[in-house]
């Protein structure tokens, strides 16, 4: 493992590539990292299509605000003017970074302020509560994004990735968030967005590393310290990510207790199972079909065996549809009806 190791880092001193093609991707990244006129009409036209879709809780308008994901391009400015000590190329990227990134909050501000819807949908909630997965998400679709800029034929993904990592709804999220007031909304989404920032840095320093594009050498210390901030998300992320786990664990554990130890479950069909996990005690929401009337006293019952089997209280909200036989008519019994 070690000699993998030495003939690794061996590969990446040797590894160059021509300075014209160095300079041009330098140039390149800095033309993109500039902070001007189309940039923002990028960012507000993102913004506003990925907020209305939050508010609208449409996974589908999400997905056309990730498209135009113009905050991409000056990260990767940002990420290998750190490595090359470029002050010019690391400052430009930070700076529509920072301008795109405030700007955006702001506007989602303002738009969830002046429409006032009273609670938000899952598209919103879901991504106030990340984990090491999204942090996963983030170095891989960062790896692409970097890899893409110096291979031209591949640029065609850039569409993919920016679904994959998708920074601007979070921010629009936080603006959300403190349109309500709520605090723990907007943390939960400024966490996400800096996972998938610095998951995207980190990943695409490596990129222009492996690639020789920069030289080991002068890639050392920017690349330690972008590793030791993303290494500070990975606490919280990890214990979001034990939380999900254990919740997951639980709700088949609770599934399989009502499927196979309960008579009530012998005489209903399950369709669907989801808990809310942020009431106390949890709610856990059943769709079940069924022919017979579910009572209340039933209900009473089955959240006492819950408790007992899962060591801990959970409240039960069953939606039920009546299932009712319906077959064709007896032709003898149709002859005998009267003709109207």
């Amino acid at each position: 493992m070690f000699k993998t190791i030495k003939v690794f880092f061996r590969y990446l001193r040797q590894k160059k590539v021509a300075p014209q093609k160095r300079q041009d991707l330098q140039l390149g990244l800095l033309e993109e990292s500039t902070l001007e006129i189309n940039y923002m009409v990028l960012i507000f036209g993102s913004c506003a299509i990925a907020t209305f879709g939050l508010i609208s809780n449409s996974s589908a308008v999400i997905i056309g605000a990730m498209l135009i994901a113009p905050l991409m391009f000056p990260i990767r400015g940002l990420a290998f003017g750190a490595l090359e000590g470029d002050l010019s190329l690391f400052r430009k990227g930070l700076q529509a970074i920072a301008v795109g990134t405030i700007f955006s909050v702001v506007l989602a501000l303002a738009i969830g302020s002046l429409i006032g819807l009273p609670e938000f949908g899952s598209e919103v909630i879901s991504r106030s509560k990340p984990n090491l997965i999204d942090l996963g998400i983030a170095v891989a679709a960062g790896g692409i994004s970097g890899f893409a800029k110096i291979q031209p034929k591949v640029s065609g993904t850039l569409a993919g990735t920016a679904i994959a990592v998708a920074l601007m709804p979070p921010i629009c999220v936080i603006g959300l968030g403190l349109s309500h007031g709520d605090w723990s909304l907007s943390l939960g989404a400024t966490l996400l967005y800096l996972t998938n920032l610095l998951g995207i840095t980190l990943s695409c320093m490596l990129t222009f590393l492996i690639t020789g594009y920069t030289p080991l050498e002068d890639a050392k210390r920017p690349l330690m310290w972008t590793l030791g901030l993303t290494t500070l998300l990975v606490i919280p992320l990890g214990i979001s990510f034990i939380e999900l786990t254990r919740q997951a664990h639980l709700e088949a554990s609770l599934k399989e207790a009502l499927l196979n130890r309960t008579i009530t479950f012998q005489r209903v069909e399950l369709v669907d199972i989801d808990t809310d996990w942020l009431t106390n005690p949890p709610e856990v929401y059943l769709t079940v079909r069924s022919r017979e009337v579910l009572t209340p006293k039933q209900v009473r019952l089955l959240e006492e065996f819950v408790a007992k089997e899962m060591g801990r209280d959970f409240t039960l909200v069953f939606s039920v549809s009546q299932v009712e036989e319906v077959r064709r008519e007896n032709p003898e019994q149709s002859d005998l009806q009267p003709t109207p």
